[in-house]
């Protein structure tokens, strides 16, 4: 079955990913007591997403492939309520306008009860209006900007992961307190995703913003970043910021191996898998490259006993054979799933669009089972962010290593509104 998933993901735009055998929505009786809407009956709950499985952001299809194979996991445990999960997963190759094509095709033909886990600032962004204006939920999107935490003129769109700003500022804080006099230089995506973590660097900073001599943008369809880091190299910078995503940040990491330079390497959160980027760059070429995290890290012998991530083991050898389990990739995947099927099960048999944003901005101190220890899902009717939390980590031999404590860092409204 595996396999199937995995090519059926990758055939190209317009392939999807199938969980479950399709029931038409509205084709059974509702159960007593029970409110749908479209994509759901008392035998199925349909789902959609967007996901570039080719494209120059490929490497984030096994984000996809991961989440289909975890309700194929709670398909075969009986379902959530009583309801299997189809998981329609259209592949967009990170491209906006098809972002709102493969969009339009999953709410207006596929009559999907959401759309979850799409990866992606830029493409779904380019979506976030029509959602809103259909009222379909745009569910944990797979982006870090701010703008997934806008409920006053975005109520029906809501992110997962720790926002960008909240990354940049922690990064620039761990340099201001451990790095007060370097000279900083920045290779940053020039979209929304590099734009908002340049932000929260320099608010990190605070006074020492001056400190960054130079800022290098990278568009994700270039070919190499060598110019830009060229570019940076010669202003003699000690700190190296890479905000960019996996393609681009292990071509940095080569190049900065290949030229025998030694910055300090700090890098985002979304390039650091171990499987994807740092294994095939070479164990030997990433040593000490700093990032943060929130997730536990797999084959961190901390973890060997933690129910969470045997949990997690068990389901890559039996729902993913094959797929290396240390891609970060991959555990996002299952993390946000986890997430989702959560909420479903909180939503009960009121399965309206409404109640699923209502429940999504009702989470508690929610633990995931592959979330660090002391980070939680917080979420409220004026707080879609539902994690902003992160730990310090460095690259240490063949594998991510925690240091310091967990830092905190809160946004409001104002920052995913601009204003």
């Amino acid at each position: 079955m595996w396999h199937l998933i995995r090519k059926l993901g990758v055939v190209g735009v317009g392939a999807a990913l199938l969980i479950a055998p399709s029931v038409g929505a509205g084709a059974a009786e509702k159960r007593p007591g029970t409110r749908y809407d479209p994509g759901v009956t008392d035998t199925e709950i349909v789902i959609g997403n967007t996901n570039p499985y080719s494209g120059p952001a490929s490497a984030y299809g096994i984000v996809g492939q991961a989440e289909a194979a975890y309700f194929r996991m709670i398909n075969d445990q009986g379902g959530v309520n009583g309801r299997k999960i189809r998981f329609l997963s259209y592949d967009d190759a990170y491209s906006p306008p098809k972002t709102v094509e493969q969009t339009r095709k999953l709410v207006e033909n596929d009559n999907v009860l959401f759309v979850f886990s799409s990866i992606g600032t830029g493409p779904s962004l380019a979506v976030q209006k029509y959602m809103n204006q259909r009222k379909v939920p745009q569910v944990f999107v797979a982006s870090g900007s701010s703008k997934w935490g806008d409920p006053r003129n975005f109520p029906w769109s809501i992110g997962m992961q720790v926002p960008f700003l909240v990354e940049g500022r922690v990064f620039g804080k761990y340099l201001a307190a451990n790095y007060p006099n370097a000279k900083i230089g920045v290779l940053f995506q020039h979209d929304d995703m590099g734009k908002e973590l340049l932000q929260g660097l320099r608010e990190g900073l605070g006074a020492r913003a001056g400190q960054i001599v130079v800022e290098a943008p990278a568009e994700v369809t270039d070919p190499t970043v060598d110019a830009q880091l060229v570019k940076i190299r010669a202003a003699d910078v000690d700190v190296f910021v890479n905000f960019t995503s996996p393609r681009a940040a292990a071509q940095a990491m080569k190049k900065i191996a290949e030229i025998g330079w030694k910055p300090l390497h700090l890098v985002t959160k979304v390039s650091t898998s171990n499987a994807t980027v740092m294994k095939p760059v070479g164990y030997a070429n990433v040593q000490g490259v700093v990032s943060a995290t929130y997730q536990k890290e797999w084959g961190d012998p901390q973890w060997k006993d933690d129910p969470g991530m045997k949990a997690y083991d068990a389901f890559m050898e039996k729902y993913m054979p094959g797929v290396d389990k240390g891609n970060s990739l991959a555990l996002a995947g299952y993390m946000s799933a986890e997430a989702l099927v959560s909420v479903l099960r909180q939503a009960g048999d009121d399965l309206t669009r409404a109640n699923i944003m209502k429940q999504v901005a009702n989470l508690k101190n929610v633990q995931n089972s592959v979330a660090l220890p002391g980070i939680f899902y917080n979420t409220g009717p004026d707080d879609f962010f539902p994690l902003e939390q992160l730990r310090m980590v460095r690259f240490t031999d063949n594998r991510w290593v925690g240091f310091g404590p967990i830092v905190s860092g809160e946004l409001d409204a104002k920052a995913a509104s601009g204003k």
